[in-house]
């Protein structure tokens, strides 16, 4: 089945521009439910509240497509379409106000991803990109950085902060710290644009889910960015991103390191 990716984009792009707008506008009210998978896996209503704002406005536009979504909004299609979509990639910063977060919509077809928008309220940024389209920041294309030697690389880390993952995070950081120009701690989306966008020179993700990476992969690699893990491909386990010239010495460092 043939499918618009323009319009499929433009109508992401407004779910995640309302999605943030409710999520600025219900922060002084928010409410917190019980952690998820641990206790520092934190979920607000706002976050289901911006998922199904999402999800609805999805399945009356396309109700054959599936959805998969963080807070349990999902649900089967017969299209071979499916919409990954994480409504607040960044929770923890959000709530605590110490950080930015995103809004995350990606569209599959079948296993290979053709369209993603990740929206950054605060700042007001929409990122996105269609397969084969290029990447492009509040409509104008982007691209990534040319890369400088890993000794003055700004590179970003995004890690689930349960103990194991804390733990191997603890490892790839040890060996990264003191090589590196310098690293910064960030949500795994706003990693990725962020490498789509130059601003950061490399970055990795560990022990992700798809709908944190989603979106932001297909916008890092329609940008330039190098994308890969432990083998040729990237992973929920692990995504290291960087420009061609860093690739080589950032991905061999940082596999090495988790062991």
């Amino acid at each position: 089945m043939s499918r618009d990716l323009d319009a499929a984009r433009d109508l992401a792009a407004d779910l995640a521009v309302q999605a943030g707008r409710l999520q600025i506008e219900r922060r002084d009210t928010l409410r917190m439910g019980a952690p998820k998978a641990h206790a520092n896996d934190v979920v607000s209503d706002v976050d289901i509240a911006s998922e199904r704002l999402i999800v609805d406005a999805i399945h009356d536009a396309w109700p054959g497509d599936a959805t998969q979504a963080e807070e349990g909004h999902g649900r089967a299609g017969a299209s071979g379409w499916t919409w990954i979509i994480d409504p607040l990639d960044g929770t923890r910063n959000y709530v605590s106000r110490t950080g930015p977060w995103s809004v995350c919509i990606a569209l599959y077809e079948g296993d290979r991803p053709r369209m993603a928008v990740v929206h950054d309220p605060a700042a007001n940024e929409t990122f996105s990109a269609i397969d084969g389209g290029g990447a492009l920041l509040n409509g104008e294309p982007i691209a990534a950085s040319s890369g400088p030697p890993l000794a003055e690389a700004l590179i970003g880390i995004s890690f689930q902060p349960n103990p194991k993952t804390k733990e191997r995070a603890g490892r790839v950081l040890r060996e990264l710290l003191p090589l590196s120009g310098d690293i910064r701690r960030i949500p795994a989306a706003l990693n990725l644009v962020y490498q789509a966008a130059g601003r950061l020179d490399g970055g990795l993700a560990l022990d992700t889910k798809l709908w944190d990476i989603a979106a932001g992969a297909l916008i890092a690699r329609e940008a330039g960015v190098t994308l890969g893990g432990h083998g040729p491909d990237y992973s929920t386990e692990l995504t290291i991103g960087a420009g061609q010239s860093l690739w080589p010495e950032l991905s061999a460092r940082v596999r090495a390191a988790d062991v």
